[in-house]
């Protein structure tokens, strides 16, 4: 099996598991910032445990450091912005919303990582937007406070997923998966006495315990649904681009519309338009791979044995 083909395969069983998080986002009671402040602090506190993420913490210098603590922050914005959007819609209108990510990556990562400019990515992330305009017609007029939100949620997935795939080579997985989560615990500690004043539908203290079925769900979500494909998309990004994986990431909305409708019943609150706005975004899914050309790593930028062959 080649690294590109093995890094799709990690990829898709990372999207199946994202695909739980916007359905725990929705069945935890907490509001938006202490259910991802929870969520964060978990996966560190677990990985915390781990040697391996101190010894690559030596082994990295201060800049890289603060380069990668500069992406945690903006997760932490995304995910806030992405379980906001969860709160004011629901499961499946926040997931359909991170859709939006193919567009702003196809303009986003030619910048960041200093690769070539691909029309052929654009024109498949403008395929999206009909989609979108359905999704939007086919929610209720109160849910699309959350569909702007999710807008947002996708523009900074795109940023910190570009950022990432510029700085993949520089750090083990694990490490840095614990130094971005770690930095977006502090960026949204920071944040938190702003919140009700800026975003108060987010807001919440953090420092109050979690119930018991709340505890028991937030578990689920930082070891399973965040630790282990935070950490195997990174790795997967070393062999793909972040366009690539934004659009696989396209098909979460499939598993999170599923298990809303079986879980939630969320079905009843939205149109047919709602589902045929989502079956055309995702179908830029399935044409990618048709239309796809093998992503070039710039060797100059990554320096490895492999990019340099």
């Amino acid at each position: 099996m080649t690294p590109t083909r093995k890094a799709h395969l990690q990829i898709h069983f990372c999207v199946l598991l994202w695909g739980f998080t916007a359905i725990l986002g929705k069945l935890i009671t907490l509001p938006a910032l202490p259910l991802v402040w929870w969520r964060m602090l978990l996966v560190v506190a677990a990985l915390a445990l781990v040697p391996r993420v101190w010894r690559g913490l030596r082994a990295m210098s201060g800049r890289t450091m603060l380069a990668y603590a500069g992406i945690g922050a903006l997760v932490a914005l995304h995910w806030l912005t992405f379980y906001g959007a969860i709160k004011l819609s629901n499961a499946s209108v926040g997931a359909t919303c991170m859709a939006l990510g193919t567009v702003f990556v196809a303009m986003i990562e030619p910048w960041l990582t200093r690769t070539r400019f691909s029309k052929r990515e654009l024109a498949l992330g403008l395929m999206v937007l009909p989609g979108v305009a359905m999704v939007v017609g086919g929610v209720p007029a109160g849910m699309r406070a959350g569909i702007a939100v999710g807008a947002v949620s996708a523009l900074l997935v795109a940023i910190f997923g570009s950022l990432n795939k510029r700085m993949v080579e520089h750090g083990d997985p694990l490490t840095v998966t614990a130094l971005e989560l770690g930095a977006g615990v502090l960026t949204l500690s920071l944040l938190a006495p702003l919140m009700p004043l800026v975003f108060p539908a987010f807001a919440g203290p953090l420092l109050v315990t979690p119930s018991a079925h709340d505890a028991w769900l937030l578990l689920g979500l930082a070891l399973a649904c965040t630790l282990l494909p935070f950490s195997l998309s990174l790795v997967a990004l070393r062999h793909m681009s972040a366009f690539a994986q934004q659009l696989a990431v396209n098909l979460e909305p499939v598993y999170a519309i599923v298990l809303a409708a079986l879980l939630l019943g969320e079905q009843r609150e939205l149109t047919t338009l709602f589902y045929v706005g989502v079956v055309i975004i995702l179908a830029a899914v399935f044409i990618h791979p048709l239309l796809g050309r093998p992503h070039r790593v710039d060797p100059e930028l990554l320096g490895t044995a492999e990019a340099k062959s």
